[in-house]
């Protein structure tokens, strides 16, 4: 069982448990379910085009950045021109939790991806809930029919849909709904990272298709690389959060872009 797998069955667990807690009803009752969401499609044409990510940790790095806080990041961020801010969700891998959002949802004027495995409908719910305006779909650990319906499920919800593809198999996931398209740099598999395997993936989509470069950016000549070969957007996470002031770090990083 790779490490995917591991998650993925960890998380089935977790979402029967939330759903005997928590009913759809009482989801819709939130303060945040009715709020107006951002749009990460327009940000990512008029700011920086990179969706700096909020993480502690990961499976590939181990811990990342244990005491950050998010408020104070995430602000950080929008302030240094992000076009969007990624938060982890996922707690048993990557250290995450939906406070994270809670916290910064009223206080950041940016669109907020939920970043976790979106597996059920009562995820795009819960993102809805917690005041997310972006879900992430990984092809990887579904199928094209669940795609479509996630995507117009997130669509009925006021949510933007990031599909995530890494093999030319994923392709077959993408569909004219589906609103930006993520190319992650590092295969979930074995974690191996190959930006030119995504630029190869990238000249396969459609024209016109909004392009998101995701994962294992490590420097400025990384990101130059990948815009010059026409990518829209950039999540990165690792690359910041690794220093002790990630929005400073972004701030910085942002000068040289």
């Amino acid at each position: 069982m790779n490490i995917l797998d591991q998650i993925i069955a960890t998380k089935k667990k977790e979402i029967e448990a939330s759903k005997s807690k928590i009913s759809l009803e009482q989801l819709k009752d939130s303060e945040f379910f009715g709020l107006d969401t951002f749009s990460l499609k327009e940000t990512l044409k008029s700011k920086s085009g990179i969706i700096a990510e909020f993480k502690r940790k990961s499976p590939s790095k181990g811990k990342i950045n244990g005491t950050a806080d998010v408020l104070e990041i995430a602000k950080s961020y929008e302030n240094s021109g992000a076009s969007g801010i990624s938060i982890l969700t996922d707690s048993d891998f990557f250290g995450g939790n939906f406070k994270d959002i809670l916290k910064v949802r009223k206080e950041i004027n940016i669109p907020v991806l939920r970043k976790d495995f979106m597996i059920d409908e009562y995820q795009f719910y819960e993102a809805k809930s917690i005041g997310a305006d972006v879900v992430l779909l990984i092809a990887a650990c579904l199928s094209v029919s669940q795609v479509e319906e996630f995507t117009e499920l997130s669509h009925e919800l006021g949510l933007e849909v990031l599909l995530e593809i890494h093999t030319e198999n994923e392709l077959g996931h993408f569909n004219n709904n589906v609103d930006l398209v993520g190319i992650n740099n590092r295969n979930l598999k074995d974690f191996k990272v190959d930006l030119q395997h995504s630029v190869n993936l990238k000249n396969l989509l459609p024209e016109g298709t909004l392009s998101v470069a995701e994962s294992g950016i490590y420097s400025v000549e990384d990101f130059k690389f990948l815009k010059e070969k026409g990518f829209d957007g950039f999540l990165m996470g690792e690359y910041f959060m690794k220093n002790e002031n990630p929005g400073e770090e972004f701030k910085e990083f942002s000068k040289l872009i």
